[in-house]
């Protein structure tokens, strides 16, 4: 069902000591608005509005360097310049805006847990019982601080009594807490925002008055209870930031191995909410997947690995090694210890081995990078062999420079390939050569200075040494 969701996501977070708005901070690789704006798009919202304040410009710049997914509501902004508190957040929206029509959700943006289809139970529920408010409460294992909702027989919201105001045996008796998530109808809510009122110790207007309002007009306003309250866990410091991402680390796991994905310590594995991982894939410990990372069937990757925007095939392992904004296709092999990065492309059953950095370079079908190298800048065809300690030297200071190898090509250990150079396929290059020169197919390519010995040149110089000590 089509809805608008507001997003608070202004407040300045100090108790987070940092210099970035508090809802810029990371559960696993997306900040913590990012999570609250996706739970909105999955629960069907046709509008979504974030309210932003404090760091302004640096949640615009996040989104606006993320693309919208195809068919779902892009983002409008709504900068609430002095920040009086949640219900005026709701009221400079509406001003905005010109006016709410539908059902309008209130979701907070440090609550990174909240799940789309509790957000849409909060949405049915209002346009089943044509609700002004729908409360949306729980039950946590500590009540402290949380305001209490009192229900009357028929189970409508009577009031909301914030903890402080609570008398001892309220405390005890009423559990059922507020969790600061709330569907209201658009027009009466249009309608009515104005009269909440900031007398209080602070001076701000705040979005729980509404209840009381609705109540003593007549209005209907029920709760809908979420069964895990750990959804709307908040966020205010370092250590609930921590608290969330292993809820959020333990969810995306459990989802991935009763989908066939096996984990021999899912403690010690990070998935972000973009990865998707194929059945009977084995993900070691140590190991991070984030962006836009997918993964095939029966890979290997890790431990001690970790794979950013990363694409890979089937039957592939990557050991201790680190993949960023690189491909690799099936049956291809990495590590340990392989660096990819800047649109590498690996093909089918090719190798990167052991400390190998590859960047911006296609590696052809089966050809081999095993050790101690780096390919930067180069195409390279199919069953080649890059001896190690090889390197091609891509950058002179100002620009970049492409070197090409051609099919079946053997180059030698310690071999500089000074680009721009072109190796013709079947060439063979002896160990230890500068190549500064394109090297012609099927032929041989050595470059060395001749071999110098002086005999007895050495013992002499030691002697020499010890003398003088």
């Amino acid at each position: 069902m089509p809805f608008t969701a507001i997003v608070l996501a202004a407040g300045e977070g100090t108790r987070m000591k940092s210099r970035h708005p508090k809802v810029m901070h990371k559960v696993l690789d997306k900040p913590l608005v990012w999570w609250a704006v996706r739970a909105a798009r999955k629960a069907g919202a046709s509008r979504i509005i974030v309210v932003i304040g404090n760091g302004a410009q640096e949640v615009r710049d996040f989104f606006a360097s993320k693309p919208v997914p195809e068919g779902e509501a892009p983002i409008e902004f709504v900068e609430q310049t002095e920040r009086l508190g949640t219900g005026h957040a709701v009221r400079v929206v509406r001003d905005a805006i010109g006016g709410f029509e539908g059902p309008v959700c209130v979701l907070s943006g440090d609550s990174p847990l909240l799940k789309p289809e509790t957000i849409k139970a909060l949405v049915d529920e209002t346009k089943a019982k044509h609700n002004a408010c729908t409360v949306l409460t729980m039950t946590p294992s500590d009540c402290t601080g949380y305001g209490r909702v009192q229900l009357d027989e028929a189970g409508q919201v009577q009031a909301i009594i914030e903890h402080k105001d609570c008398t001892p045996e309220q405390r005890e008796t009423l559990t059922e807490c507020n969790s600061g998530v709330y569907c209201f109808c658009g027009r009466r809510l249009s309608e009515n925002i104005d009269k909440v009122g900031n007398d209080n110790a602070q001076g701000e207007y705040y979005l729980p008055d509404m209840i009381g309002i609705y109540v003593g007009m007549g209005e209907p306003v029920s709760s809908v209870h979420c069964d895990d309250y750990t959804e709307l866990v908040g966020v205010n410091n370092r250590i609930q930031l921590a608290e969330a991402t292993k809820i959020m680390q333990r969810r995306i796991n459990e989802e991935l191995m009763l989908s066939g994905v096996s984990m021999l310590d899912p403690d010690q594995v990070w998935v972000g909410a973009d990865v998707t991982v194929g059945q009977d894939t084995v993900l070691m410990p140590q190991t991070i997947l984030f962006g836009h990372t997918t993964v095939g069937c029966d890979c290997t990757i890790g431990p001690n690995s970790r794979l950013t925007d990363a694409q890979v095939g089937n039957g592939c392992t990557v050991d201790e090694s680190i993949i960023v904004d690189s491909a690799i296709d099936d049956d291809v092999n990495c590590g340990p210890r392989a660096y990819l990065r800047g649109h590498t492309h690996l093909l089918k059953g090719a190798k990167a081995g052991t400390h190998v950095e590859l960047k911006n370079s296609t590696v052809g079908e089966g050809s081999k990078v095993p050790h101690l190298s780096y390919i930067g800048d180069c195409t390279m065809g199919k069953g080649v062999n890059i001896g190690g300690g090889s390197i091609t030297c891509n950058y002179d200071g100002k620009h970049k420079s492409h070197t090409e190898i051609g099919d079946h090509v053997f180059i030698g250990s310690d071999t500089m390939m000074v680009a721009p150079v072109t190796i013709g396929e079947n060439a063979l290059v002896g160990a230890s050569s500068c190549i500064t020169h394109d090297v012609p197919a099927g032929a041989l390519s050595l470059e060395r200075s001749q071999q110098t010995i002086k005999e007895d040149w050495a013992n002499r110089y030691w002697e020499r040494l010890k003398k003088e000590d």
